[in-house]
Parts: structure tokens; C-alpha cells; sequence
């Protein structure tokens, strides 16, 4: 029927907000618009497709969105936030700590807002390059890009809040290096929103122990409730009534992730014929529907952790290693079982396991490797990151749950083993000490 809502449009994972499904677990939302209100920083931590960006969405409209890379510095940062206001930031010198370069504006809106800033305070010298029609004209406007507060001064005149995404992208260096900048940007007025995956309780404040006071952390998790609520809201929408039984079964298959219950809930109204809104209540208990879509979604995943073994193996074999050491982390980690790769999986826990197997693997070594383990996921544009590693806390998190419902639903041949193979074997015939 012609204007009926399609399933499609409720549920799934989309890069735009489904408001049909959209859930305020928690009162989140209303959480964020007070902090929002006030002059801190916020940063919303939660694993791979947890609702962090629909929740942004949802409360930060109109933000200056940077998303993070592995390969990517705290300075780039900066270049890519003024880009989206019209301003072209060159650096001259991004090794001393601080920023030193100039500006050029490349649209009306840049020009106003380094016109607007240099309004109120002139210093030093900078100019302005744009162009008109065949002509370039380049005017002096009084001030060198030397320190941050420049770039603070404009972002704050666009009166748009600066949002950073994918923070764990960032190196453990990089990291540190902005989390020292964003007590500048406090003290100069600019409040951040950081977003990305990491399990350390307030781990900016871990970083840069100046951001006490100045930064508040939301953990973003989903209950069962929660996820229940998706379907259930969803459901209004399209006229249908989820099962308890269908939707406990569905909750047990995302391991406790809004994303993966979006994909699910979708794939099985497309096994059970279900397009479009019903002119007819109908009930939705059809657990093998449940099944095929979660075999199916497994299945699509095939190529994405295929390619993620075949990156981690790569460089497994590109390192010096007499022990294998790389290799028997990985198992130990990929054959965690789900409650313990739910929550954390800890450096003792691996080496326990590890060296059961390996009586040569030393802990301070294993630590060492852990470190290493986020570099070897990510392909040539420092995406794909599965498992990530707390220093702090010394674990292991599983940042992508799609990898526990691809193991679960897949028969899955990992290439650890074989390495581990190869390692026993040069031991024994001596090539490795």
C-alpha cells in the first residue's frame, strides 16, 4: 500500500537516526543536554555501534565533526575542524607540542569569522587568501597562528560545538598530546564533545590529571530492557508485536549492542516477508527468521574478519618472534568465552592461558605485544579496529561485537594456529633459540 512506513526506515543500521526506533536509555539524552549546558567537556565512551554517533546526533546538532585515524596527530585535528568553517590551517612546525603556522580563508564564512576574531584582538601578522572571479588577492589581518587560542577563538565565533569522533583511533601519544590541549581549550572557552571506545573509567582525566573538574565521562551501555524497548518502539511504528520469546532471543544475539539488534530485527522481518508497516497487528515469534538473519549477517561478515586475520597474520610474520608470542595472545583472546569477552579480557588471563602452551612466553614480553595490537588490525586508512588494549587497566576489549556473533554463527579457521605451528617447528629443529 502506497505511503505505508517500510521496515526499513524503522529499524537497521543507518548513519542517520531512525527516530522510529531511536530509545533515551537512561534519560542519556536529557544526561548530555545539562552537561551541554555547562562549561566541561564530555566524553561518551562505548564499543563499536552502541548508539554513541545516533545519541550525538540526536543532542549536538549542527557540531564541527572531526573523526579520528590511527596514522592521524592532535594538529590534524585542528586542520580538519577549521576546513568545515572555511579556514585552510598550515602548520609550519607540528613537532614542538604547540601550533605554528597561518591561516587562509577559502569561503565568505572564513573570512568572516578570522575578520570577526582579529576584531577583537590584533597581533602580529597573518593574511587572508581567497579568491574572486580570476583574481587571488591576499590582505594582511594582523595575527600569526602561534598558539591555540586562535584556533579556540575561531571555533568559538562559529558558536558550533567541536565534536571528536573515534578518539581511539588516535595514538597513545596523540591522545595524550590532546588531552593536555583540551585544558587549553577550557581555559579559553571551548568545550569538546570526544567520542570513541575505551574501558578505562575516565581515561582523559588518566591522561592529563588538569581535566579534574573540567570534563565529565558517559559510559554508553545497553540493559535488556533497553534493547527491548528498541523493538518494542519500533514495533509501534510498523504495527507489529515482537514475542518475548523473539525478543530475548534477539537481545542473547547482540551482546548487548543496539547496532547488532537493529541489523538483526531487520534481516528477520526481510526472512519473514515483513516490508512495510502491517494494516493488521501482527505477531512477530518466528525464531527461525531470528536464526537465518543472524546466519546471514554472520555470513556478510565473512570478508570484514577474514581480512582483519589476514592483516593481524601479516604482521605477526613481519616481527622477529621465537616464541610466538603474538600468535598464542591471539588465540588465547579470540577463544575467550562470551562473558568473559563481554566485559574484559585481562593480561593474566592471557598469559595464564598462553603460556600454559608456551612455557617461554614471559609476561613483560606478552604486555609489550599487547601494546602493539591495535597497529596490526587497521588497514591503510587506520580503520578496523577489533580489539583494543587498556594500558591502564592491562586488557584486552572486544570493540567490535559483531566478532562475537560471527564466531558464534560461523565456522571460523583462524590463522593463529598455523602460526603457532610454524613457531613449534623452528624450535625443534633449531632455526629459533
Amino acid at each position: 500500500m502506497f505511503g505505508r512506513k517500510r521496515t526499513s526506515q524503522v529499524f537497521g543500521i543507518s548513519q542517520a537516526v531512525l527516530p522510529d526506533s531511536y530509545v533515551d536509555r537512561g534519560t542519556l539524552d536529557e544526561q548530555l543536554r545539562k552537561l551541554l549546558e555547562r562549561p566541561v567537556h564530555v566524553a561518551l565512551r562505548g564499543e563499536s555501534k552502541c548508539g554513541k554517533s545516533w545519541l550525538r546526533q540526536h543532542t549536538v546538532p549542527g557540531a564541527i565533526t572531526v573523526q579520528c585515524r590511527l596514522d592521524r596527530g592532535a594538529h590534524d585535528l585542528y586542520i580538519d575542524a577549521l576546513s568545515q568553517l572555511g579556514i585552510k590551517l598550515v602548520l609550519d612546525d607540528t613537532h614542538s607540542g604547540k601550533i605554528s603556522g597561518h591561516v587562509k580563508a577559502e569561503a565568505s564564512l572564513g573570512e568572516g569569522l578570522i575578520a570577526k576574531v582579529l576584531g577583537a584582538s590584533v597581533t602580529g601578522k597573518a593574511g587572508i587568501e581567497g579568491e574572486r572571479g580570476n583574481e587571488t588577492r591576499t590582505e594582511p589581518v594582523g595575527h600569526d597562528v602561534s598558539d591555540l587560542r586562535f584556533v579556540a577563538d575561531l571555533i568559538k565565533a562559529s558558536a558550533r560545538r567541536l565534536v571528536i569522533e573515534d578518539f581511539h583511533y588516535l595514538s597513545v601519544k596523540e591522545r595524550k598530546k590532546f588531552a593536555f590541549d583540551l585544558k587549553a581549550l577550557w581555559d579559553y572557552g571551548v568545550f569538546v564533545v570526544i567520542i570513541g571506545v575505551w574501558s578505562q573509567n575516565n581515561m582523559l582525566i588518566f591522561l592529563n590529571p588538569d581535566l579534574s573538574g573540567r570534563i565529565e565521562e558517559i559510559p554508553i551501555f545497553w540493559s535488556g530492557d533497553d534493547l527491548r524497548r528498541v523493538l518494542k518502539k519500533g514495533g509501534q511504528a510498523l504495527n507489529l508485536d515482537f514475542s518475548e520469546e523473539f525478543a530475548a532471543a534477539c537481545v542473547n544475539d547482540c551482546y548487548g549492542n543496539v547496532g547488532i539488534l537493529q541489523a538483526l530485527t531487520l534481516k528477520a522481518l526481510d526472512a519473514m516477508g515483513i516490508g512495510e508497516a502491517a494494516s493488521e497487528s501482527i505477531i512477530v515469534n518466528r525464531l527461525d527468521a531470528l536464526q537465518s538473519a543472524a546466519l546471514q549477517y554472520a555470513d556478510q561478515l565473512n570478508p570484514l574478519y577474514q581480512q582483519f586475520a589476514k592483516r593481524v597474520s601479516g604482521g605477526i610474520r613481519t616481527r622477529q618472534d621465537s616464541t610466538g608470542i603474538y600468535a598464542y595472545a591471539m588465540s588465547v583472546i579470540l577463544d575467550a568465552p562470551d562473558e568473559l569477552a563481554l566485559r574484559s579480557i585481562s593480561l593474566d588471563y592471557i598469559f595464564q592461558k598462553a603460556s600454559a602452551r608456551e612455557p617461554r612466553i614471559q609476561k613483560g614480553n606478552l604486555r609489550v605485544v599487547l601494546e602493539k595490537f591495535e597497529h596490526l588490525q587497521v588497514d591503510e586508512e587506520g580503520r578496523g579496529l577489533v580489539l583494543a588494549y587498556n594500558e591502564a587497566e592491562e586488557e584486552i576489549s572486544v570493540v567490535d561485537r559483531q566478532l562475537l556473533l560471527y564466531r558464534r554463527y560461523c565456522t571460523v579457521k583462524w590463522p593463529w594456529e598455523d602460526l603457532i605451528k610454524e613457531a613449534q617447528v623452528e624450535k625443534t629443529i633449531g632455526f629459533a633459540p
